[in-house]
């Protein structure tokens, strides 16, 4: 059976101390240029790997990151994830994902097995079935950077996106360019976080345009959408556009709308809050307020790695807002030969 190396290994090869060969691996002072390059050569010479665990207990830094998002069969979450481990990977980190289904009590269980081991950060993007446990006192030593959706806890920093002013945006679109009057807000569990703020930003600019706002809370799985669609287009005041509040419900809705043989946009015009892939091939392509999910994802664990590599405890966390853009296709009605991007921020 091969030996494998260990850091003396390193030490002997490279022509240093121990203690360098430490350095280097642990990050845990500067060291001179030269002096690192030799080390990882001899590293990568000697296909020397670290046993995390024995790091670990030893006071080491285990350079990994816990990342726990709710699902991966959302697009939007899992760029989000992505663009995280490539962060991770620049730092020189490994990463441990997980998801919560939703479920705080999941979510929980999977941060205590990634304080179990070891993992220096958290980046997390909140279940919405209850209040989060991540402000439990185990928590407090671990940094924490939040995605999409804040905690009521002043020591999370949280990046999220222009919800309210993104969705007054589509609802300017269909009422200024269109002349729709009734748009119908077709969203998931009003609970959630970004359903309430992309509602609130629907809701004012309807107001504001002297319209009657009319949402719809239960498109949470593809029967339920195909129900509340149906049951919406037979009323006496059915809608002439919808505004739905991410990918998932744009995609339910579309597809309870084909079942029911009603076509977009003759019939019904169509503005999504998210893109996703085959988004601008569909027929017809879809207008969507684009948030910049692989820009969320880098700035949060950029912050996140600040956070690790600050000697100073944080008391006091931060929110950074990002911008969404319009995303003009023919979803909507209109009738542009490529895809039309609109970013100046909407005035509240």
């Amino acid at each position: 059976m091969e030996n494998k190396a260990t850091m003396k290994d390193v030490a002997r090869v490279a022509g240093v101390s121990l203690m360098t060969v430490s350095r280097v691996l642990n990050g845990t002072a500067r060291v001179n240029p030269e002096t690192e390059a030799l080390v990882r050569r001899a590293v990568q010479k000697l296909h020397f790997k670290p046993n995390e665990l024995a790091r670990a207990l030893c006071g080491m830094k285990s350079r990994t990151i816990g990342i726990i998002v709710p699902y991966l069969y959302d697009q939007f979450f899992a760029t989000c994830a992505h663009e995280a481990t490539v962060v991770a990977r620049e730092h020189g980190y490994s990463v441990i994902l997980a998801t919560s289904g939703e479920d705080p009590a999941v979510e929980y269980a999977e941060a205590q097995l990634m304080l179990q081991r070891h993992v220096e950060g958290l980046l997390v993007i909140p279940a919405d079935h209850g209040p989060s446990k991540l402000s439990l006192p185990e928590f407090t030593q671990t940094p924490i950077v939040l995605l999409d959706r804040p905690i009521q806890d002043p020591r999370f920093s949280a990046i999220l996106v222009q919800n309210q002013s993104g969705a007054r945006r589509a609802v300017q679109h269909l009422v200024k360019q269109h002349r729709h009057q009734r748009i119908a807000f077709m969203g998931m569990a009003k609970r959630l976080y970004t359903t309430r703020a992309r509602f609130e930003g629907y809701r004012r600019e309807m107001l504001d345009s002297g319209l009657t706002p009319q949402a719809f809370f239960d498109c949470v799985t593809q029967e339920a959408a195909s129900i509340v669609v149906k049951n919406a287009m037979r009323s006496q005041v059915a809608p002439t556009a919808f505004f739905t509040m991410n990918n998932l419900t744009t995609r339910y809705c579309l597809r309870a709308l084909m079942e029911i043989g009603v076509s977009v946009p003759e019939e019904i015009a169509m503005i999504g809050f998210d893109d996703f892939e085959l988004a601008d091939i569909l027929h017809p392509a879809l207008t969507v307020i684009r948030q910049p999910a692989h820009q969320m994802g880098s700035v949060a664990a950029n912050l996140l790695f600040n956070r690790i590599k600050s000697a100073e405890p944080h008391t006091e966390g931060k929110r950074e807002l990002l911008s969404v853009e319009l995303v003009i296709r023919s979803s909507c009605g209109c009738k542009y030969r490529s895809p039309q991007r609109v970013s100046s921020p909407v005035q509240k």
